[in-house]
């Protein structure tokens, strides 16, 4: 049982596209595209918003991604109206970036309020900085050979194999270097097939953390 997510569009089309990209990273969470009026139309639909909530509820309750302002309210009215019914709440957070981060945390168990706040930290965590001095307990140099570098599944799969770890992780792509526990910080290092990359850990796990990162990058993440 994990946290449902709806995404609320104007477009039927984008908000399965959002959906369809957030299943590639939580296969095991319910995800319901909430977009367009009915008969095909640009617009939201109050109805079939409260409807997805409802199909997206598996008792851990559920949260909303919209894209635009009326989709707001659209999403805040519905989750108003179900009066209780579902455990819902509306986040305010940048639709991809938002829906990305929380089904990856939904993935990995997180109740609904550490599901909502990663979505609302989304765009924070897309961020990746200098190269720094990180103390790593343990490191190891990697070659990428799948096909897609450390895109949105490979990414999610790094960030699941770490989950429950006592250790920092951080990943490093030439000058730049990202937060191994976030998705959006790792797709935003850009790394492809053929790039080397250097995995840094520290803390209790840090070995634990490097071996699965080693060994995830030897299956070429399954690809």
């Amino acid at each position: 049982m994990s946290v449902g997510l709806v995404f609320v569009s104007h477009s039927a089309t984008l908000a399965a596209g959002v959906a369809e990209l957030a299943a590639q990273m939580a296969p095991d969470v319910k995800l319901v595209a909430a977009g367009g009026l009915d008969g095909g139309g640009i617009g939201t639909d109050f109805e079939a918003v409260s409807q997805a909530a409802r199909d997206a509820d598996s008792g851990a309750g559920v949260v909303l991604l919209y894209d635009l302002g009326s989709a707001q309210m659209t999403a805040e009215l519905a989750v108003e109206t179900l009066d209780g019914e579902v455990d819902a709440v509306v986040v305010d957070a940048p639709l991809v970036e938002g829906a990305v981060a929380a089904a990856v945390e939904a993935q990995g168990g997180a109740d609904r309020a550490a599901v909502a706040a990663a979505a609302a930290k989304a765009g924070a965590q897309a961020e990746t900085g200098a190269s720094t001095d990180s103390g790593a307990a343990e490191s190891v140099e990697l070659t990428l050979r799948n096909d897609v570098g450390l895109h949105a599944r490979p990414a999610a799969l790094l960030v699941r194999a770490l989950a429950g770890l006592d250790t920092e992780v951080t990943v490093r792509l030439g000058e730049q270097e990202a937060d191994a526990h976030s998705v959006l910080a790792l797709m935003s290092l850009g790394a492809r097939q053929g790039d080397r990359i250097e995995v840094l850990a520290k803390g209790a796990d840090a070995g634990t953390a490097v071996e699965r990162v080693k060994d995830l990058v030897a299956r070429d993440f399954d690809e």
